[in-house]
């Protein structure tokens, strides 16, 4: 069980470090100055979709009641 949790930490961990650096990567990648948005904008975007995509889910389990 240990082993398992240090796994699924260190993959989340990994996820926001690259999250949280993207931004800044695209930016000096395209030269494009106006790619303001930040790490956590994106998590919190990731975030809104992985939520809605679970809200659709239970509503169409419900349906199929």
């Amino acid at each position: 069980l240990g082993k398992v949790v240090t796994r699924i930490t260190l993959v989340g961990a990994l996820f926001l470090g690259v999250a949280a650096v993207l931004p800044l990567v695209m930016r000096a990648i395209t030269g494009i100055a106006s790619l303001a948005i930040g790490g956590t904008a994106v998590i919190i975007v990731v975030q809104v979709v992985l939520d809605l995509a679970r809200k659709l889910d239970a509503q169409i389990a419900m349906r199929e009641y």
